[in-house]
C-alpha cells in the first residue's frame, strides 16, 4: 500500500496539518477554532465511512497510508467510544505514530462518570441535553445514538467508554506525555496529549 505524501518541507513552515479522524461529513466548523484557527491549519479528513467522502478511507485502528510523523495534530471527536475495548490501544498507537514529535492529540468523548450519575438517578431514557440531532439521553451516550443506529448506521454504536482517569491511563500507556483530561460539565471529556519530542 502506498504511503500518503502530505507536504513538502516548505509547506510545513506555512500551514500545519491536523488529521481529523472519524471526520464524518465535511464541515470546517467541526474543527475547534480556538485550537485550529482557519488559515493556520489544513484539515486532512479520515473516516471509515465512504459515504462521507473522506480524504482517506480507513479505520482509526489502522492508518498505514498516513506516514509516520507526518501530521502536527490529530483531532478525534467522539470516536474512541465506537471501538471495542481491545481496539483502543491500536487507535491510540496509530494516533501516536502519525504525529510528528512534539505534535498533539486533541480528543473529546463521553464522560461515563457524569452519565452514571444520571443513570443512578433513574434517568436512563430522559434527555440529558439537546444536540443538533435532537434529544440525547444517557442511554444514547452509553450505547450510541439510537435513531441513527435504527436507520442502519451501525458506525454510531458505542462499544466502550471512559472516565477521566481511565482515559489518562490509556493515553499514558500509549506513549503520550503532557496529558490533561478535563470534563466540560456537559457529559464530555476533553483530552490533550503530546507525542514526546
Amino acid at each position: 500500500m502506498e504511503t500518503l505524501t502530505l507536504e513538502t518541507p516548505e509547506a510545513r513552515a506555512e500551514t500545519r496539518i491536523v488529521l481529523h479522524v472519524g471526520c464524518g461529513a465535511a464541515n470546517p466548523a467541526k474543527l475547534p477554532g480556538d485550537v485550529f484557527p482557519a488559515g493556520d491549519w489544513r484539515e486532512l479528513r479520515l473516516d471509515i465511512d465512504p459515504g462521507v467522502a473522506p480524504d482517506i478511507l480507513a479505520s482509526i485502528t489502522g492508518m498505514p497510508m498516513v506516514a509516520d510523523g507526518s501530521v502536527d495534530a490529530v483531532w478525534s471527536s467522539h470516536n474512541l467510544e465506537h471501538l471495542r475495548p481491545h481496539e483502543v490501544p491500536l487507535a491510540l498507537a496509530e494516533f501516536h505514530r502519525v504525529l510528528r514529535p512534539g505534535g498533539f492529540l486533541l480528543a473529546t468523548l463521553p464522560d461515563l462518570q457524569a452519565v452514571a450519575l444520571l443513570v443512578a438517578q433513574g434517568l436512563l431514557e430522559e434527555p440529558a441535553y439537546v444536540s443538533a440531532l435532537g434529544p440525547i439521553a444517557p442511554l444514547d451516550i452509553l450505547y450510541g445514538f439510537r435513531p441513527a443506529i435504527a436507520e442502519g448506521n451501525d458506525f454510531m454504536a458505542h462499544r466502550t467508554g471512559f472516565t477521566a482517569a481511565s482515559l489518562a491511563r490509556h493515553l499514558g500507556a500509549s506513549g503520550f506525555a503532557e496529558i490533561t483530561v478535563q470534563t466540560d460539565g456537559r457529559f464530555a471529556l476533553w483530552a490533550r496529549a503530546v507525542r514526546p519530542a
